[in-house]
């Protein structure tokens, strides 16, 4: 007998899947059509996506180090542009404004002047008994300031000649004091902004020699090994022993006494430099062992690439966001070991200005009680290492190949 003829249509062979044709699962038909956009869509961007595109992608999802970029980038700002920024010279006296207390900056009616910024004027008293010296508020007196005033000539970057700068007593013989001043009236924030320069330079040129020597000595500890990694490594270990102040007391005492203050800060920044490598050597010597096994290091061995040659073009660029971030860790570590050398009088002296060189006035107790404006660039420091080691732990949490 004929078997009955279905009407039912089958379905297309390109419907199927092939383990229902060849008969391994049945056939079971539901009816849903997906939608096209029901699929997802490979992200073709992370795909292709170079390491510092990726290790700059994962440093701004990290809030805080981003806001402690911005605030080191600052610093750097005000200490290349400290001579237009800095309402006066360094070494400007301002008459009768020892140890003078700060000046509230205020928006209003300045009198003659108009509307505008001003700081009121200050009267000093010695008492004939004590000899104490005290401030009083004149509140009659007010001193109008203004934005990109007329100074003293002076030369941005010590080249180009200039006059204006950023905030000002419209009066130059009127004093302005918003940091207060010094044991000799000078102004505390001038200072502190062109001691910027001072100490934010020392950390980047005595790093960048620390990053050289680091690079270089745990490269060929690592890559040579034997004999000359075991004399690394003695020398380090040698290094690491000494207490880390007396040798710094001991280094800076050698520098000759008539030594101009120029000479003083570059040979500062090279002993910082020749006592902070060992760190970064031995970090750099461990990825060297683990990586002189590697196929693209045997294979640039065999082209006849020379030790210095597989170091900097093939094994150093590997894992260079790792010595960014240990950089950028290295330098408030420099920054305060300027200030503490400073600050104990065995570092730079005046006339250059320095945080830790400002530092210094702040030593006795009579400061600590009386005038506690003195400790601005102490507050300064602070500030610029933390941001130094937030920026430096986001840039390690971005550059980690293993990070979520």
């Amino acid at each position: 007998m004929t078997p009955p003829i279905s009407t039912k249509p089958e379905p297309a062979v390109d419907d199927v899947d092939p383990k229902v044709i060849e008969g391994e699962v049945p056939f079971i038909s539901t009816g849903i059509v997906a939608e096209p956009h029901e699929f997802e869509e490979p992200n073709d961007r992370i795909v292709s996506d170079g390491q510092w595109r990726m290790i700059w992608r994962r440093f701004l999802k990290n809030r805080v180090a981003l806001v402690s970029g911005i605030i080191i980038l600052f610093v750097y700002f005000v200490a290349a542009f400290s001579e237009f920024l800095a309402p006066y010279p360094p070494d400007r006296l301002i008459e009768g404004a020892a140890y003078a207390p700060p000046q509230e900056l205020r928006l209003g009616n300045r009198g003659e002047q108009g509307f505008g910024l001003y700081v009121n004027g200050f009267r000093s008293r010695v008492d004939p008994e004590s000899l104490k010296r005290t401030f009083e508020q004149d509140t009659g007196r007010r001193i109008p300031v203004g934005l990109f005033v007329e100074g003293p000539t002076y030369r941005l970057f010590g080249v180009v000649p200039m006059e204006r700068r950023f905030i000002g007593p419209l009066d130059p013989n009127q004093p302005m004091l918003l940091a207060g001043g010094d044991r000799m009236g000078r102004d505390l924030l001038s200072r502190t902004i062109r001691g910027a320069r001072v100490s934010m330079s020392i950390g980047i040129i005595g790093v960048t020699t620390s990053l050289l020597l680091g690079v270089l000595i745990g490269g060929l500890s690592g890559l040579v090994g034997g004999v000359v990694d075991t004399l690394i490594q003695r020398l380090i270990d040698f290094l690491h022993s000494i207490p880390v102040i007396p040798l710094w007391m001991g280094l800076a005492a050698a520098v000759p006494q008539t030594w101009s203050p120029l000479q003083v800060y570059f040979a500062i920044t090279v002993l910082l430099a020749l006592v902070s490598w060992t760190g970064l050597a031995r970090e750099v010597r461990g990825r060297f062992m683990a990586m002189k096994h590697e196929d693209f290091v045997i294979a640039a061995r065999l082209d006849g690439s020379s030790q210095l040659h597989l170091i900097f073009k093939h094994m150093v660029p590997s894992f260079m966001g790792h010595i960014i971030a240990s950089v950028t860790l290295a330098i408030p570590a420099m920054i305060l070991a300027e200030s503490a050398l400073s600050f104990i009088g065995v570092g730079l002296r005046p006339p250059v200005v320095s945080w830790g060189v400002l530092l210094q006035e702040a030593q006795n107790v009579y400061a600590v009680a009386n005038m506690p404006w003195l400790f601005l660039p102490g507050v300064v420091v602070v500030v610029t290492v933390l941001a130094m080691n937030f920026l430096g732990d986001g840039l390690i949490d971005a550059a980690d190949p293993y990070a979520q």
